[in-house]
């Protein structure tokens, strides 16, 4: 597929504009995926999903979304019955965890649906008309807005994410004889790669605060030359602004990453920046220009650092697996293997939930996601949540 014309004009436009004649990958990535005229999440029709580029949880079923609920009802409980509760899910994609979570909470909880104000940040148009649409037999409890719009220390509830904090943007660094480097990217002659990288003197002494911060030190031998790795600046600032608009509940963060010390191994040397593009993943983020996705994984020990940094304190990390069993997922496959049907429709049915309940919690797959939760403001009892304990044994 040809580059979107328009994302390629701007970039060109920014490099053009750029003294150096380049950009940090990190703006590059930024423009790629969330620019108004060409981004990937702004202006591509299908992203998501079986018919998309990738699928997520909320694809497999009703329930990641329906056990989500699950612990959203505990946390509600523990916060005293606040009312109003806020759920504060960013980047929603279709709208599919949304429905879930509400339709649950509705019909399992209802004292806590009373209760509720379940706000969306989104920055894509194109993803809130998919999501209002899914949604709008909630019309009037669900509003959206922008992160930035919510003020400081407002909100009593949940501030969570699914797969959200992989596709903020990163920068990306080489170590080299000279000391660290920074990728930039800049123009290039050849007619079918119209992008190419250049090194240069990092953009901001932030890059080298960073691996200070997560407790790395690149001057160690096994660092060689060449080894390349990515800075997560943007997430940290996500993280600050998230801590600031909670007064008083959770953040809850589900993405695929590491704590820093086997992001940052001797063996990941090439970092873990990944294109996904109809279902297959590769590593070039400069093809198929505004038709891809560009994610790396998440830092977990930056985000908790950063939590903690910002009044946030750390009540659990775990896998999606652990977390997703211990709310009840093994209570559905148990229930799933009682189905006595003698019709093949039922029994064909039960077969396919089974099989997507246990991609939910696939080692290899989504259910080795990491599962960080983060609090403010709570009792020692509201710090235990059902999600955080040992599941039982099937």
């Amino acid at each position: 597929m040809p580059h979107n014309v328009d994302l390629l004009k701007v970039l060109r436009d920014r490099i053009h504009q750029s003294p150096q004649g380049r950009i940090p990958f990190a703006e590059f990535m930024e423009l790629a995926l969330y620019h108004p005229q060409g981004g990937y999440y702004t202006t591509k029709d299908a992203i998501l999903g079986f018919e998309g580029d990738f699928v997520t949880s909320a694809h497999l079923g009703h329930d990641f979304g329906e056990l989500l609920a699950v612990q959203f009802a505990e946390m509600w409980e523990h916060l005293g019955r606040p009312q109003p509760f806020a759920l504060v899910e960013m980047g929603a994609g279709q709208g599919l965890v949304a429905a879930d979570v509400l339709g649950a909470l509705q019909n399992h909880f209802p004292d806590c649906f009373a209760a509720l104000s379940y706000q969306i940040v989104e920055k894509s148009d194109q993803l809130r008309a998919a999501q209002e649409q899914r949604l709008s037999s909630w019309a009037g409890r669900v509003t959206w807005l922008a992160l930035e719009a919510i003020a400081d220390d407002s909100i009593t509830g949940c501030l969570f994410s699914n797969e959200l904090v992989d596709a903020l943007p990163v920068h990306q660094i080489v170590t080299t004889e000279a000391g660290l480097q920074e990728v930039y990217v800049t123009l290039s002659e050849a007619p079918n790669s119209p992008l190419q990288e250049v090194l240069a003197a990092p953009s901001s002494p932030q890059l080298a605060d960073y691996f200070t911060f997560v407790g790395i030190d690149l001057a160690d031998p096994q660092y060689a030359p060449g080894y390349r790795s990515e800075v997560h600046l943007a997430a940290l600032g996500w993280m600050k602004t998230v801590a600031a608009r909670l007064h008083r509940g959770y953040v809850l963060t589900i993405d695929y990453g590491y704590p820093a010390s086997r992001y940052y191994s001797r063996g990941r040397s090439q970092g873990t920046l990944q294109c996904y593009y109809h279902h297959a993943h590769h590593d070039n983020p400069y093809s198929h220009l505004g038709h891809q996705d560009i994610t790396a994984h998440v830092n977990f020990t930056a985000l908790e650092r950063q939590g903690a940094a910002c009044g946030l304190e750390t009540l659990g990390v775990t896998q999606q697996a652990m977390f997703l069993m211990a709310l009840g997922l093994g209570d559905r496959l148990a229930a799933l293997g009682q189905i006595q049907a003698r019709d093949p429709a039922t029994v064909n049915l039960a077969i396919q939930r089974r099989d997507r309940l246990h991609q939910l919690i696939n080692p290899m797959g989504l259910g080795n996601f990491v599962v960080l939760v983060q609090g403010k403001g709570l009792t020692s009892a509201a710090k235990t949540l059902k999600g955080l304990t040992v599941p039982p044994l099937m």
